[in-house]
């Protein structure tokens, strides 16, 4: 397999806009995309385009890609449509990553893109909750709503707000039940990345928060505020990828791909490795690095909880310190390892077919020193962890990339 390199990135701004279309937000990202590499339209071998909701929202089936790259005059290669949830954009960089690592194709594009909001709120997330087993929604609902209601929130789950944020919420209860994780801990990674946020001309929220704020903010499910919670947003992210040799036709700034991994949930033992461990492992295995030689990652934080469990799961704490880690401001911004530096899903958004390649957007940029006033400095090596749609209590498919200079 040939390293791979990333030459350009472009990315809108994930926000609520009503009046624009999947079409005009990826061309915006992809000709930012195009013009960081410095690379013309015709010169693309193929496309990899990640898209989750469209055909809920939209009625745009099939052939979504081919759609929005006709507009822009891109056409005659092959175009790829990947949908994963979640996940859908991350996947789209795995094939778009695997098509030049090949040798098949020299110069590929990958894009993730989402049109979430709608006039009618309840569409939007009926959608969402499609990403989940449908034959076991109506129990997984019941009892959701049966466990909320003892804890406070509960109502809404798939109308007016996602149905995740119930499992997220039980997710935060259990971590807190059995490791002593409090609220509070919760509330500081809102708060930091909201903070952070402020400081990213992309992100959907630009208001710094405090702790205060985000405990203050309305309770969606205990011990869930809104704050915590990723909000629905629509919006585009494009990277172009060429093999390293070619890399410096365009650049003499390139980001490598050191490992692109993509894997699925699946039953296990209490105790096992769940998916996102599974793929994290095999991640750090392919690069030949550990968690300790990480300078930034940008993870899948749908819900502050997430963010937490995930420090474990990635290994940059043991298993029940993830509280521990954010109180010595390990992942803030100038600690030993920043996470989400761009404001994660929290406050840069969450147009779930677009979050996988924003994610690694971001990485590429910080890995360039051209992050602006969220830079981390000294960044050499960064990771994105990416996961989408849930079947038995975990991840359905989840894909972690790893990236250096």
């Amino acid at each position: 397999m040939r390293e791979v390199a990333l030459v350009g990135a472009g990315m809108t701004r994930f926000a609520k806009h009503m009046d624009k279309g999947m079409k005009e937000l990826s061309r915006e990202a992809i000709e930012g995309a195009l013009k960081s590499a410095g690379v013309e339209a015709d010169a693309l071998e193929a496309v990899a385009v990640g898209n989750a909701m469209a055909g809920l929202i939209t009625g745009q089936e099939c052939i979504r890609g081919q759609v929005v790259l006709r507009e822009m005059g891109i056409g005659g290669i092959p175009v790829i449509n990947t949908e994963n949830a979640c996940a859908s954009a991350a996947t789209a960089f795995h094939l778009a990553w695997l098509y030049v690592a090949s040798g098949m194709y020299d110069v590929v594009l990958a894009l993730g893109m989402e049109k979430l909001y709608h006039e009618d709120k309840k569409k939007s997330f009926a959608a969402i909750g499609s990403a989940i087993d449908v034959e076991l929604m109506q129990k997984t609902l019941a009892d959701m709503k049966k466990a909320t209601q003892e804890k406070g929130g509960g109502a809404g789950a798939g109308k007016s707000r996602s149905m995740f944020m119930d499992f997220y919420a039980e997710f935060a209860r259990s971590h807190m039940r059995k490791y002593g994780t409090t609220k509070e801990h919760y509330a500081q990674i809102a708060a930091k990345n909201h903070t952070n946020g402020s400081l990213n001309p992309h992100a959907q929220f630009q208001t710094p928060r405090s702790v205060e704020d985000v405990l203050a903010s309305p309770m969606i499910a205990d011990p869930l505020t809104r704050m915590m919670c990723s909000p629905i947003g629509d919006g585009a992210a494009a990277l172009v990828l060429t093999s390293a040799e070619k890399a410096k036709e365009f650049t003499t700034k390139p980001v490598y791909v050191k490992a692109s991994v993509l894997g699925s949930g699946k039953d296990h033992q209490p105790g096992d490795p769940g998916v996102t461990e599974r793929m994290a492992k095999k991640a750090y295995e392919v690069a030949g690095i550990g968690p300790e030689d990480l300078d930034v990652a940008e993870v899948h934080d749908a819900s502050a909880p997430a963010e937490l469990i995930i420090y474990e799961e990635l290994g940059l704490c043991q298993q029940g310190e993830g509280g521990r880690l954010i109180d010595e401001g390990v992942t803030a911004l100038g600690g030993k390892t920043p996470v989400n530096p761009s404001g994660g899903l929290l406050a840069k958004g969450h147009p779930v077919g677009a979050t996988g390649t924003a994610q690694i957007a971001e990485v590429f940029w910080q890995l360039r020193g051209e992050a602006g006033k969220r830079q981390v400095e000294g960044a050499k090596v960064g990771l994105t962890e990416n996961g989408g749609g849930m079947v038995r209590g975990e991840a359905a498919a989840l894909a972690v990339h790893i990236l250096s200079v």
